[in-house]
């Protein structure tokens, strides 16, 4: 008798667990924290298109004056980029990814403009110094798209995760699990990096 309880009891635990282990119990935070991880890595590279443009506003201080209204621009937009933080904690929260990505978008595309400017100098596209960063800049914004797409993958499958049954019972009951927010440009085509020619004119 004590061994048929005993096997009883064995038997609803492990039903209990694999119940609970099918209702988000750890797949809702693993989802979570790989959204979190993968902001992360759009951070670092967001940061590291800041770390860059002191750099390059040094090297083009020479240019034409009409170019200076770019430069300062382009200062000013890295400001504001680097202003604004949205920690792991925000990713729910629309407004903050949405002035985030707004922030972002205007010093891509100043930094877009103030590139393209420099096509008209030819002292500017032979300096070595000038040529390195715009190749560490070029390949920045492409790392930047990765990051925000590894981003929005993560962010769908967490959404998915915690909307779909069994996992939203954890989700729901556990965890109170909110959606993310996927990160989307707010200015049209500030999510690609911008076309530079680097042929003399």
């Amino acid at each position: 008798m004590m061994n048929l309880r005993t096997i009883g009891r064995a038997i609803t635990v492990a039903a209990v667990s694999l119940t609970l282990a099918a209702c988000g119990i750890n797949s809702v935070p693993a989802a979570e924290e790989e959204a979190k991880a993968k902001w992360a890595d759009v951070e670092a590279q967001f940061q590291r298109r800041a770390n860059l443009i002191p750099n390059l506003v040094e090297v083009a201080q020479g240019a034409a004056e009409n170019e200076r209204a770019i430069l300062t621009e382009v200062t000013e937009a890295r400001a504001r980029a680097t202003s604004i933080n949205v920690s792991a904690d925000d990713l729910g929260d629309a407004e903050a990814m949405q002035n985030f990505a707004a922030a972002q978008g205007q010093l891509g595309q100043g930094l877009g403009r103030l590139l393209a400017s420099f096509e008209a100098y030819p002292q500017i596209q032979s300096n070595q110094n000038y040529l390195a960063l715009q190749s560490q800049l070029e390949g920045t914004e492409n790392r930047i798209a990765v990051a925000i797409r590894d981003y929005n993958e993560a962010v769908r499958k967490y959404n998915t995760t915690i909307r779909t049954f069994p996992d939203t019972i954890g989700a729901n009951i556990i965890h109170g699990a909110e959606p993310l927010v996927p990160y989307s440009a707010v200015t049209e085509g500030a999510e690609v990096a911008p076309t530079i020619d680097m042929t003399s004119n």
